[in-house]
């Protein structure tokens, strides 16, 4: 008979407790690499499979954006797992982004045995004090018994407020000890409300704008708040501007949308967010991207009349002294704007028509160097691709081109760092796809940016995951070359790459890859990838003297 403790009744390993825990909080999916300090818990993972599955990567950093990719699309927090020392320094990556993206985020950290801690054991690091700058909470569980407590705290503290990411550390022997501790119950996300007296506020001072202007961004928004959001800003005919990376929160095909103020945007748009007189935000932190860095709205008192409306206590003046402070989720906020008595447009009609237009015409604008226009393919793209199909990028100035040139329509189809993480984008396509295997996955990469997260071209074959991603080659660093250029001109300097033939790299893993130095040929290379049934690369070779659709050298 066997006699081992987590056989006897009741008793269960610290990797059972743990798994359990997080099954418990809604986790269906883990990204990772698999450690020797964490055998009980991928022990308990074969028990628990398909309810829970482990996403083998090659790569701790893809792991970790991975998991922060998932958590932006499901609205929950994303698990990570990691081996102590190196694989938790590799990971960090992520966690960095989930901070600075604002993304519910769970990693849990192998750490060695509690006998060895104090002496440098192999590998052993004090986690709380790594990542305590960037997470909401770094803990260490001493023992098997307190697991269902911290991962608890750890769901909590990832999704209340402003969401962020936790890291648990749990030594080796925790794991393997056993309790015939009880499962805690599910978290429970707590949302604020907006006051009454706030939205009777909000309303008198958009009402006496006359050159109102709304920004939307951050996380936290559901397909419903969205839907409620652009019918009050129709009904009020308001004009709208994405914060950084936020594209997909309102309709870019209506006549409200006004651009977005990310990494290329345009000059105009930032200049009318300076020339507004009101502007409501919406979910946005109003970082130095956002704001241009902290010009296109002076810091910290801001010429305009501002009404920050966040789910976070601790972003309400944290850098702008708002006009009227708001805490409250996004969803709350939005279910309040739907109560608000219609506001008459009339003052604002032709402000806001103006800066559709200035949209409209800053779309048209056209890279001109070399036999590969960037712009060509990425409305290629924009034609072609239904309205729910995800894109994803990293870091690199070709994704100037992917926020002007392309036009997001849906919530939840743009997935990409705001920390500005390269090896961001094939990551997240893998993340993506996985999520939503019903949808068309894309992702967009600099060839810097791609081969940082390269390896997982194996887990993408591996699992068989049929995304598509396209590698702009330009054999350079180029938003570093960018700058250069503008500060230094003429003087290149550790900006140059070699890179492989990416399309043979991809086939020697077995996915589909073709190279592409012709925008005319993109649609067909397009079309082949997206029926080849597997993953599939597209490199795309463009001119290196063209660094944005207006630069050229």
């Amino acid at each position: 008979m066997d006699t081992t403790p987590t056989k006897k009744a009741g008793l269960r390993s610290g990797g059972q407790i743990l798994v359990a825990a997080l099954r418990l909080h809604g986790t269906d999916t883990i990204f990772g690499v698999p450690g020797e300090g964490a055998l009980p818990i991928f022990d308990a993972l074969l028990d628990e499979y398909p309810r829970v599955k482990f996403i083998v990567c090659r790569h701790e950093a893809n792991a970790s954006h991975m998991a922060e990719a998932d958590a932006k699309l499901t609205g929950r927090p994303g698990v990570c797992m990691v081996s102590r020392g190196p694989g938790a320094m590799h990971a960090a990556i992520g966690v960095h982004t989930a901070w600075q993206d604002s993304t519910p985020m769970v990693l849990i950290i192998g750490q060695v045995p509690r006998h060895h801690i104090g002496r440098e054991a192999f590998q052993e690091m004090e986690f709380t004090r790594v990542f305590a700058g960037m997470t909401k909470w770094a803990a260490q569980i001493e023992d098997a018994t307190s697991i269902p407590e911290f991962v608890s705290r750890a769901f909590h503290v990832a999704t209340h407020g402003r969401p962020g990411p936790v890291a648990l550390s749990i030594p080796e022997d925790v794991l393997s000890g056993v309790s015939g501790v009880q499962d805690a119950a599910p978290y429970h996300a707590v949302e604020s409300n907006p006051a009454a007296s706030d939205m009777v506020e909000l309303r008198r001072l958009l009402q006496a704008a006359r050159r109102p202007l709304v920004i939307v961004g951050g996380g936290g928004w559901t397909p419903q708040d969205a839907t409620g959001f652009a019918d009050f800003v129709g009904r009020n005919d308001l004009p709208v501007a994405a914060g950084f990376r936020s594209q997909d929160i309102f309709d870019n095909a209506s006549d409200q949308y006004i651009g977005d103020m990310s990494l290329g945007g345009s000059r105009p748009l930032a200049a009318r967010v300076a020339e507004s007189d009101v502007l409501l935000v919406v979910g946005d932190r109003l970082g130095e991207v956002t704001t241009r860095a902290y010009t296109a709205i002076a810091c910290p008192n801001p010429t305009q009349v501002l009404i920050h409306v966040h789910p976070g206590a601790e972003e309400l003046g944290r850098v702008y002294n708002p006009t009227l402070p708001i805490q409250s989720s996004i969803g709350n906020f939005v279910a309040a704007l739907t109560q608000l008595a219609p506001l008459d447009p009339a003052a604002w009609k032709t402000w806001r028509a103006a800066g559709r237009q200035a949209y409209l015409d800053y779309q048209i604008a056209a890279d001109k160097a070399g036999s590969f226009n960037l712009a060509k393919a990425v409305r290629h793209l924009r034609e072609r691709l239904p309205v729910d199909a995800i894109v994803t990028n990293g870091a690199g100035n070709c994704n100037i081109w992917l926020h002007r040139f392309f036009s997001y329509r849906q919530l939840g189809t743009q997935v990409a760092p705001r920390s500005g993480a390269m090896g961001y984008g094939f990551a997240a396509a893998i993340a993506a796809k996985l999520r939503r295997p019903e949808k068309i996955v894309i992702g967009f990469a600099g060839d810097g940016c791609f081969t940082m997260s390269s390896p997982e071209m194996a887990t993408a074959v591996h699992y068989n995951v049929p995304l598509v991603i396209i590698v702009v080659n330009n054999s350079m660093y180029g938003s570093i070359r960018m700058h250069q250029e503008r500060h230094y001109p003429g003087r290149p300097s550790a900006t140059s790459l070699t890179n492989p033939d990416f399309a043979a790299f991809a086939r020697s893993f077995g996915a589909h890859g073709e190279t592409v130095e012709q925008d005319s040929d993109f649609p067909a290379a397009l079309e082949r990838a997206l029926a080849s049934g597997g993953p599939a690369l597209i490199e795309v070779r463009v001119d290196p003297r063209q660094l944005t659709p207006d630069l050229a050298i």
